[in-house]
């Protein structure tokens, strides 16, 4: 998720500086006594981390009774909408690290990237050619104008994009000025997508069959693979990797594609997960699938399976006591308290500051627009306490300055209210969820609330 955050202390400054104003202290404190009470005195004496419930952090440190035995380096997805990306290479490179005992790796994001981008751009043309006789001021095209190549993505997105791609290690593909930082290239990108959508639908109109509309479509992807090669530079086609253990002993492996650095070094098949979604808008028990989403045409649609929190909380501590990681989707600047990593309903103290609370259920958060799927992370640890879950460990993406040095602690009841999605293998569902994949999908519209979002 890419946001423009705006730091607690500069609400907390200009609400304390505009109280403390002669006149609107002398008004507050004849219509209620304004200076008597709690909020009052946070507003006069306190800025910068003042919101930051203490209570919060020091009753939830960062330690847990089951956590992964590796901790791998923490990675940064910069000014970009990557952590899809970044959370499905995290959570695969564990069996790799420990398979050969590894103290670091990192597997190449830019890599994953760019072939998205090409994806991305190929889906929107199929999309524009599938939707040649419908309104351009319609719902759906203009829902396939509004952001094409966006960076945020899906887990079933980024399966598509490994199962046909593979993957590489970082050093094979490193970052760029436009992979940390995409918004000019993908400006460019847009902006000639929906040039070739008007040319495209023009010749249509003008009688073009669909094999010379086709025709165009070719030409126009490779203009495409010229602004993301020249942007990204060209991926390789084979790699050599090579490496020391934690023993100290030296490993070499050459010429190898990216499919096989996937199939034989990573060794996880991603097509044998699946998303577990919580919406409480919708039926549980059901398969979902939203319209018109995705990144790799022709490949399976991103679809979902929904149950209670509860279910997806049981699945996640069996996981990770099994010593396996998560990738997860959640609204994560809700609640957040950044300088102390600490994801709680409680954790910002708006009450105290503002004199108000909040009122929505999570249901009523996603209809009326206040929450969604907006980031993904990888669950890495539980704290159990007398059988029940109490807060749990995130390995996030966003560099070591953030929180314990990059990880973020999560309370169980920040899970119950903005954990949306955990994806785990289908051979760990029981039986009766497993036959939910067997049904005909609920199919939701691209603009759905939730599920219409994707993670950046």
């Amino acid at each position: 998720m890419t946001v423009v955050h705006i730091p607690t202390s500069s609400i907390l400054s200009s609400y304390a500086r505009h109280l403390m104003t002669k006149q609107q202290e002398k008004k507050a404190k004849s219509a209620r006594g304004f200076g008597s009470d709690d909020s009052s005195k946070t507003a006069k004496s306190t800025v910068g981390p003042a919101l930051n419930n203490r209570e919060v952090y020091l009753k939830h440190p960062p330690v847990f009774s089951h956590k992964l035995e590796i901790d791998a380096p923490i990675t940064n997805q910069r000014n970009s909408g990557r952590c899809w990306i970044f959370a499905g290479l995290n959570m695969l490179r564990q069996h790799m690290m420990k398979e050969y005992n590894l103290d670091e790796l990192e597997l190449s994001q830019p890599f994953v990237f760019f072939y998205d981008k090409l994806e991305k751009s190929n889906w929107f043309l199929e999309n524009i050619l599938k939707t040649l006789d419908e309104d351009l001021d319609g719902r759906v095209v203009r829902h396939l104008l509004a952001n094409p190549v966006k960076d945020d993505g899906q887990w079933d997105m980024f399966v598509a994009l490994v199962e046909k791609y593979g993957i590489v290690p970082k050093e094979a593909y490193p970052e760029t000025v436009h992979t940390s930082d995409s918004k000019q290239m993908d400006w460019l990108i847009t902006t000639k997508l929906r040039e070739y959508a008007k040319e495209i639908r023009a010749e249509h109109a003008n009688g073009k069959s669909i094999g010379e509309l086709r025709k165009m479509k070719n030409w126009m992807l490779r203009e495409i693979h010229k602004v993301v090669s020249v942007s990204l530079g060209q991926p390789p086609k084979t790699i050599d990797w090579s490496f020391y253990s934690k023993d100290k002993k030296f490993h070499e492996f050459r010429d190898v594609t990216p499919l096989e650095f996937y199939r034989n070094h990573v060794k996880q098949d991603c097509t044998k997960f699946v998303s577990l979604i919580n919406d409480p808008r919708n039926e549980y028990m059901r398969k979902y699938i939203v319209d018109y989403q995705g990144n790799v045409y022709g490949a399976e649609s991103v679809h979902y399976i929904n149950l209670p929190i509860q279910h997806l909380k049981e699945y996640a501590i069996r996981i990770i006591k099994s010593g396996r990681p998560i990738w997860f989707g959640c609204d994560v600047e809700k609640f957040l308290s950044r300088n102390h990593g600490m994801m709680d309903t409680k954790a910002i103290d708006y009450k105290s500051a503002f004199d108000f609370g909040f009122g929505m259920t999570k249901a009523e958060r996603l209809q009326y627009g206040d929450s969604t799927i907006s980031h993904a992370m990888v669950l890495t640890g539980v704290h159990i306490e007398d059988g029940k879950a109490v807060r749990w460990r995130v390995e996030n993406s966003w560099g070591e300055s953030y929180g314990n040095k990059g990880y973020l602690t999560m309370t169980d009841r920040w899970f119950d209210e903005f954990v949306y999605q955990i994806v785990l293998e289908k051979s760990d569902l029981s039986k009766e969820v497993l036959a939910v994949l067997d049904q005909e999908a609920v199919v939701l519209p691209p603009w759905d609330l939730m599920l219409g979002a994707l993670a950046g």
